[in-house]
């Protein structure tokens, strides 16, 4: 098992990240960024809890055009929030339907609205208001002259490249899950449940180091699967089906993401030309991956590949993304999205392709962007279908 690194970050790290969000601000015309989602506040303060699942409280962080942020939080959170780098802290004992936090923000946001300043908030396609609208209205009402605009493009620029510690996570995290399904010849096998293999899998990962595995999906049926979001059935495995896993482990707060695919004991030829079709769309994804190309290239390169087999070319939107703090983080390699690639993004490649009587399969690999092309974050899937 390899060495883990570091958790978490220096306060250097943080810091870099403020000033270049401020840097951006001040290009932009914002005087401050009004945050509440559980990545951005993570990601400018290091406050990092599974008490997010719960959707009864709301959370707050005020980025500055000068100094550093400001925490409108629960008070049960402000234990971990003062083990962060955060200096300012304001609290209130919630849940408080009445004013769940709204009365501290308002006085916060006020000098800003006197001024006709300028806030940011996300707006954006892949974000959401995570706050009660009734809340949000009454915020905005008691604060004529605040002008609100959408920051959405600027937190995605900061957000899409990383830093080489958080790019040291991830291959952590990607590490782990490439030794999980290393294992699967010893948890796949005829008449095992499908339920259980996913128990399994689990196992595996938390045992190889992962801090937890909150996305498992896949599919397993004869000659191939037609659904790779569904919760496992206890369908026990047998000889001639296709199995795909696709994972989500996480370390550290950073997500691995990527599927492998096998056959229990033979593999039908459409199949197996599946699989080859996918190997070498995502071939061609490695090679096109590199500073200066953009996601819609990426995303024609593969479906040109794609289309040997399947005419649409790959049908479910797109043919990955970006990758981080959450499964799935912009951008989209998709025909509609122009982001030029970049060094140090992290981003997945996800040809899938559909082929039979409605069957599909998917491929999907983790990779780093870096100046001479794409790493791989992954070890590398077989370059044929294996069969268990």
């Amino acid at each position: 098992m390899s060495k883990a690194p570091p958790r978490g970050f220096e306060d250097a790290e943080f810091d870099r990240r403020l000033h270049a969000a401020q840097t951006l601000m001040g290009a932009q015309g914002l005087d401050a960024m009004l945050l509440m989602s559980e990545a951005e506040l993570r990601y400018f303060t290091g406050f990092h809890t599974l008490f997010w699942q719960s959707p009864t409280r709301p959370w707050f962080l005020v980025v500055p055009a000068t100094g550093k942020p400001i925490a409108v939080i629960p008070e049960i959170g402000a234990a971990l929030m003062r083990s962060t780098w955060i200096d300012d802290i304001r609290t209130w004992s919630a849940p408080a339907p009445t004013d769940d936090g709204i009365s501290l923000l308002t006085d916060l946001l006020h000098p800003l609205a006197q001024k006709g300043k300028t806030l940011g908030v996300l707006k954006g396609h892949e974000t959401g208001l995570r706050m009660p609208l009734g809340d949000y209205e009454r915020l905005i009402k008691a604060l004529p002259g605040l002008k609100v605009t959408d920051a959405t493009g600027l937190i995605r620029r900061l957000r899409m490249a990383k830093s080489e510690a958080e790019i040291e996570k991830l291959a952590h995290i990607c590490a782990i899950g490439s030794r999980s399904f290393a294992a699967m010849p010893d948890m796949a096998r005829p008449g095992v449940p499908f339920d259980d293999l996913f128990r399994a899998f689990r196992q595996e990962a938390l045992a190889q180091g992962a801090d937890d595995v909150p996305y498992l999906v896949g599919g397993a049926a004869q000659g191939g699967y037609v659904d790779v979001i569904s919760p496992p059935t206890a369908k026990p495995l047998a000889k001639g089906d296709i199995v795909m896993l696709d994972t989500g482990a996480t370390w550290g707060g950073y997500f691995c993401d990527f599927d492998r695919n096998f056959a229990i004991g033979q593999a039908d030829d459409q199949s197996r030309r599946a699989y080859d079709v996918l190997w070498r769309a995502t071939e061609a994804g490695l090679e096109m991956a590199r500073p200066g190309a953009t996601c819609a290239e990426l995303f024609h390169t593969m479906s040109r590949v794609i289309r040997e087999m399947d005419e649409q070319g790959g049908d479910v939107g797109r043919l990955g993304h970006g990758l981080g703090m959450q499964l799935t983080e912009w951008p989209s390699h998709a025909a509609f999205d122009d982001t030029v690639i970049e060094e140090n993004m992290v981003l997945t490649l996800e040809p899938s392709l559909g082929y039979g009587d409605g069957r599909i399969m998917v491929h999907e690999e983790n990779i780093v962007i870096r100046a001479t092309g794409a790493e791989l974050l992954t070890t590398r899937a077989a370059p044929e279908l294996p069969v268990i």
